[in-house]
C-alpha cells in the first residue's frame, strides 16, 4: 500500500512562488520506491483534473505540461520517499487543487494510469 500526503499549498499573489510538498509511505514504496513515478496533478473548479508534472523513480526523466513548462520544477528526495513542486512565476489560472500521484506504470501524462492519490492541497493565485 502507498500512501501520498501533500502540504505546501496556500494564498500567494500572482507572480509569487509557492512549494509544493508531497510525502509517500507505505511498505511497497519505501521497499520499491525506485519504481513508483509520481506525479502533480491539479484540479480548478468545474474543471477535469489535469496533468501538471511528472518525475521518474530515478529522478532523471521528467516531463511538463506546456502551461507550466519553465516555471514550475518537480523533484524527488529518494531518502526521504518526497516529492516537491516548486511553482514560480504563478498566475492567477493556477488556482486549482493540487494532487500527488503515483504509479509503478512508467512515465505518463494520463489521470488513468495513477493508482495512487493523496488528498490534495489547495493553491490560490490572486491577481
Amino acid at each position: 500500500q502507498v500512501q501520498l500526503v501533500e502540504s505546501g499549498g496556500g494564498l500567494v499573489q500572482a507572480g509569487g512562488s509557492l512549494r509544493l510538498s508531497c510525502a509517500a509511505s507505505g511498505r511497497a514504496f519505501t521497499l520499491t520506491r525506485y519504481t513508483y513515478t509520481t506525479a502533480w496533478f491539479r484540479q480548478a473548479p468545474g474543471k477535469e483534473r489535469e496533468f501538471v508534472a511528472t518525475i521518474s523513480g530515478s529522478g532523471g526523466n521528467t516531463i511538463y505540461a506546456d502551461s507550466v513548462k519553465g516555471r514550475f520544477t518537480i523533484s524527488r528526495d529518494n531518502v526521504k520517499t518526497s516529492v516537491y513542486l516548486q511553482m514560480n512565476s504563478l498566475k492567477p489560472e493556477d488556482t486549482a487543487i493540487y494532487y500527488c500521484a503515483a504509479t509503478t506504470r512508467g512515465a505518463t501524462i494520463l489521470t488513468n494510469q495513477y493508482g495512487y492519490w493523496g488528498q490534495g492541497t489547495q493553491v490560490t493565485v490572486s491577481s
